[in-house]
């Protein structure tokens, strides 16, 4: 299925598998390439040379393109794109709209620049900008999320930018695919269902977690870190939410301490990225730690495989999946299904 999407970035399917922080690793992106969509690694919680140990092996599993999600208000933002540049890597997308420069270096080597926003305003700035795509994810998508489900949010960037737009939050299946597309999108993305196969490294016991929830249990928080954040519920989010100020400061130095260690952060680095993450928003300092210590509490669950430590990033359509497929077979299913739904729409004429 030919769409601008995969004519921008040269892949075979109009999906994208997203870049979950500890779950698009190495393995799991190579495995969506090879399936035919783009795999996006996931680079926040790695280091520089991580970075790029992590692209040269993706690389070394597949061919086809792939691309390095970064985070765009990080201190080090800069020498990671150096890295793409360097590795020669063909997409590079941003967890929030990266600066105009980091735009425009990108696009002078030849890179395919692909932010996600959650605003129709965050499109037009970044279109305006030279972005040549953006992934708009509406209120149903997993992690930091708005509150405008895609259904309302995805025409209203169609109708804003003329670039490629693809549309993340509540797509699992061939028949959101088609939908997406009547929209006016260029492809869908996922990140919840890429976690739930059998080529994610996620525990066993955290998979089985996500298996097991309803759409119920997915909740949207600000207990984590002050901003909105749709993720499985579990004790912690409840103890969190139930805390008082001193109890939240409490635990929030305590896994701040955790990640510092794991990181190699000061403590003046781990609160400069904690302010940095607020977006303007008025964070108490337990939540300021916590903003900066997210990466630790998702490496609890998503590598560790301790749900009762960690917090899971869930989008709603967590709600229903019931298998685990391979990536291979969950886009053979996801593209035989849209071709099915839409000859079915077509005979229905």
């Amino acid at each position: 299925m030919e769409t601008a999407l995969t004519r921008l970035v040269g892949v075979r399917h109009p999906i994208v598998q997203t870049g979950m922080g500890w779950v698009a690793g190495p393995r799991l992106v190579s495995a969506a390439a090879n399936a035919g969509a783009l795999g996006i690694l996931a680079s926040a919680t790695m280091t520089l040379d991580g970075l790029r140990e992590a692209v040269r092996e993706v690389r070394s599993r597949t061919d086809a393109p792939f691309g390095v999600n970064l985070r765009a208000d990080a201190a080090d933002a800069g020498d990671r794109v150096r890295v793409i540049i360097e590795e020669g890597v063909r997409v590079a997308s941003f967890a929030l709209a990266p600066s105009a420069e980091l735009i425009g270096e990108l696009k002078e080597a030849g890179v395919v620049v692909v932010p996600s926003v959650g605003a129709r305003r965050h499109a037009e700035k970044v279109a305006a900008w030279g972005a040549d795509a953006v992934i708009v994810q509406g209120g149903e998508g997993g992690g930091h999320t708005g509150e405008v489900a895609t259904t309302v949010l995805l025409p209203q960037v169609v109708d804003a930018v003329d670039i490629p737009v693809v549309a993340a939050g509540g797509f699992f299946d061939g028949r959101g695919l088609v939908a997406a597309l009547a929209y006016g999108a260029a492809g869908v993305a996922m990140g919840t269902r890429f976690l739930l196969t059998s080529d994610s490294t996620v525990p066993d016991a955290v998979k089985a977690r996500y298996l097991a929830a309803t759409v119920k249990d997915v909740t949207v928080t600000r207990a984590v870190d002050g901003l909105p954040h749709r993720m499985l519920r579990t004790d912690l989010v409840s103890a969190l939410e139930s805390s008082g100020r001193a109890r939240a400061f409490w635990h929030a130095l305590r896994r701040a301490a955790g990640f510092r260690k794991l990181s190699g952060l000061s403590w003046r680095e781990l609160a400069h990225d904690g302010l940095a993450m607020r977006h303007g928003k008025e964070l108490s300092w337990s939540q300021v730690l916590l903003a900066a210590n997210t990466p630790m509490l998702l490496r609890a669950a998503m590598v560790d495989g301790r749900t009762d430590l960690g917090v899971m990033a869930s989008g709603q359509v967590a709600g229903v999946i019931d298998d685990l497929p391979s990536c291979a077979e969950l886009v053979d299913r996801i593209m035989k299904e849209a071709e099915e739904t839409r000859e079915r729409l077509t005979a229905a004429r």
